[in-house]
């Protein structure tokens, strides 16, 4: 069998390697790309010492647009050097009255990096391999160099400044300046009061972030829109400088009134923190609530969509009833309805004492009557469970029932009228005497017994005001 030759030798793929290599490390040490657009050139001139490294960054407003590709020492000259930049398309347009500083980095970061200002829009924009004068430049300012431009008297005085603060935070306060202290920082030197002010450093920072983020605002051009919102306050506050001075001076009395009322004051915000649970609470009670707020608001929709025409059919009725209470039509139904008004008042006046009455009727009927109609009569031999309303009714159909022997053709008139064997005699009836007559049985007596007289009827006193009558208790009169 024929064995295959390899394509590409051992001698070819080495050198092959050997060029990656070389572009590999050519491009991480800042090599510029091949076949790439050439960047953007700008030179600064800087006349103090500017400890850049290559590569160091630029930045504009924080944000990197370039690095610092060359620093050339300038010859006769012992700091100054042109810095040569390459900068991104992020940080163009760079007009000519463009200003470049060189500023500290973080700690984290070290060194130093180029602060770039591109300058205003109005100004013409610079093309790529220009420079900035040196009067556009700014360097760095260590604190050798400002000591070095300090002769001896300022640096005495400074060193003396720098003793009298150092004694300012470690000498302990005196009696009369304790007591003019907060509780929590009394007994303490100025300095173990900053080292504990760091114990609440941490949540103030991480509130100072909450609140730095939020500045940042949540859509594109909070931040113009807030400056715009500012000047238009400011203009209008300008406007009217004669109420502002009013505002301050009122401000002004407030403030005293509250300084006057420091412990009311202090009680108050105090009782703040209970008073904010509450709501807190209330809050996410009424967050809850929404949603059945929601779905009834929801529900509400359909009946709302045909609120338009119910309103619609209701102004011809509204119409005609504004017609209707017209003062012309008011003054004629007021003329047919006076007698018959006049008329309700009397008359009402009737139902008034109609209704009195009635309540009297009813209240007697309710503690007299009826209790004395329920009784039942205890009168041997002839006692009987009937009641006495059953034996009024009973008593009237005998009555009606026994008043027809006593015509011309009853039994009475006709078999009994000359009675019996037994005499009877009443009491004296006056101008009459007694009468006299024969019965057929003994008289058993009656009840309630004669007293000679009717009983006395007081008008003065309602009926349902006395206690109603006890049928048993009466006495039972002898026969005649």
């Amino acid at each position: 069998m024929r064995r295959h030759q390899p394509r590409i030798s051992n001698f070819a793929s080495g050198l092959i390697a050997v060029v990656v290599i070389a572009v590999a490390v050519y491009l991480a040490f800042g090599g510029s790309t091949p076949f790439a657009g050439s960047p953007f050139v700008l030179k600064a001139v800087f006349t103090s010492e500017t400890q850049l490294h290559i590569p160091s960054p630029v930045r504009i407003a924080g944000v990197d647009v370039g690095q610092v590709i060359s620093v050339h020492r300038i010859s006769g000259g012992s700091q100054a050097a042109i810095i040569t930049m390459d900068i991104d398309s992020n940080g163009l347009p760079i007009h000519a009255d463009a200003t470049a500083a060189i500023q500290s980095r973080i700690f984290l970061e070290g060194n130093f990096y180029v602060d770039l200002r591109p300058g205003s829009p109005n100004a013409p924009t610079l093309a790529s391999g220009q420079t900035l004068p040196a009067a556009n430049t700014s360097g760095p300012v260590q604190l050798d160099r400002v000591l070095a431009a300090l002769n001896s008297n300022a640096r005495a005085n400074l060193e003396t400044l720098v003793q009298g603060f150092g004694g300012a935070l470690n000498n302990p306060p005196t009696a009369a300046e304790d007591a003019s202290q907060d509780p929590s920082v009394r007994g303490l030197t100025a300095a173990q009061a900053l080292n504990r002010s760091l114990n609440y450093s941490a949540g103030a920072f991480k509130a100072s972030a909450i609140v730095n983020q939020a500045l940042l605002g949540t859509q594109p051009h909070d931040l113009s829109g807030a400056v715009q919102g500012n000047e238009e306050l400011f203009r209008a506050l300008a406007s009217r400088q004669d109420q502002l001075a009013g505002f301050v001076t009122s401000f002004d009395s407030t403030m005293r009134a509250l300084a006057a009322r420091q412990q009311d004051l202090s009680a108050t915000i105090a009782a703040l923190p209970p008073l904010l649970r509450t709501a807190n609470r209330a809050l996410t009670s009424l967050d809850a609530s929404f949603g059945p707020t929601k779905a009834f608001a929801k529900a509400l929709v359909p009946s709302l969509t045909q609120l338009d025409p119910t309103i619609g059919q209701a102004l011809p009725w509204l119409a005609q009833a504004s017609a209707l209470v017209a003062p012309s039509e008011l003054g004629n139904l007021v003329a047919d309805l006076t007698p018959a008004v006049q008329k309700t008042a009397s008359a009402l006046q009737a139902t008034r004492a109609l209704l009195s009455a009635s309540d009297s009727l009813a209240r007697c009927t309710t503690h007299n009557l009826v209790p004395t109609g329920n009784q039942v009569i205890q009168d041997p031999p002839s006692t009987n469970t009937v009641p006495v309303y059953q034996e009024l009714f009973q008593t009237s159909v005998g009555l009606a029932s026994a008043g027809q022997n006593f015509d011309g053709n009853g039994r009475y008139l006709r078999s009994t009228p000359a009675g019996g064997s037994i005499p009877v005699q009443t009491s004296n009836l006056g101008s009459q005497g007694p009468l006299y007559g024969n019965a057929v049985l003994q008289p058993l007596g009656t009840r309630p017994a004669w007293p000679g007289q009717a009983p006395p009827v007081t008008s003065s006193r309602p009926c349902y005001q006395n206690s109603a009558p006890d049928l048993n208790r009466v006495a039972t009169g002898a026969g005649p």
